[in-house]
């Protein structure tokens, strides 16, 4: 099923998310990470396997930091992003981008810039003034937050069902940057 035509509505997200954003992830993984990841991986991959996280961040109040959808304008939710603190032990970054995924449709219409932003404008409401995001070598999104300003740090390899894959930090050094507005508005 498409996403009908915008306008589209980024807010926070809502324990009734908890539902459509684990349906997000799951076919967000199997269209992104196709050719990728493992075949066998992606096929096997449910709802359910990101349901507890999620009932845990918005349902008991749990949430590390901002967790954001995006929904069509039947109120459809098509896409997320969440952050909070940097969990890899950079020492330069001290916020986190942890996850931003889209359904295919709502793909390249600006979703992905606006979910980001508004993370990164709640990491820096927290205090945080550095931010990365941790994406698969070979996604196609790379190019995305090259786009937005991130400068590749590091690499480091993970293992998704049995492969070892390529994984990249982009970082900025300043989250205004990320956000679009300015040092002084963020309290910097």
């Amino acid at each position: 099923m498409s996403a009908p035509p915008g306008p589209y509505t980024v807010r926070p997200a809502t324990c009734a998310d908890v539902g459509p954003i684990a349906d997000v992830h799951v076919a967000s993984w199997r269209t992104t990470y196709r050719g990728i990841v493992p075949a066998a991986h992606l096929d096997a991959l449910t709802p359910d396997r990101w349901t507890e996280p999620w009932q845990r961040w918005l349902c008991a109040g749990a949430a590390p930091g901002p967790i954001l959808v995006a929904a069509d304008a039947v109120g459809r939710v098509v896409g997320f992003a969440a952050g909070g603190p940097e969990r890899s032990g950079d020492p330069g970054h001290t916020g986190e981008v942890y996850g931003l995924y889209l359904l295919a449709e709502a793909q390249r219409q600006g979703l992905g810039r606006r979910l980001v932003r508004a993370v990164a404008a709640g990491l820096a409401v927290a205090g945080h003034r550095t931010v990365l995001i941790w994406v698969l070598a070979a996604n196609p999104a790379c190019g995305f937050y090259a786009a937005l300003g991130g400068t590749p740090l590091r690499h480091q390899t993970i293992t998704i069902g049995g492969a070892d894959l390529d994984e990249v930090a982009y970082g900025w050094d300043d989250v205004a940057l990320l956000t679009g507005a300015s040092a002084s508005a963020l309290g910097g």
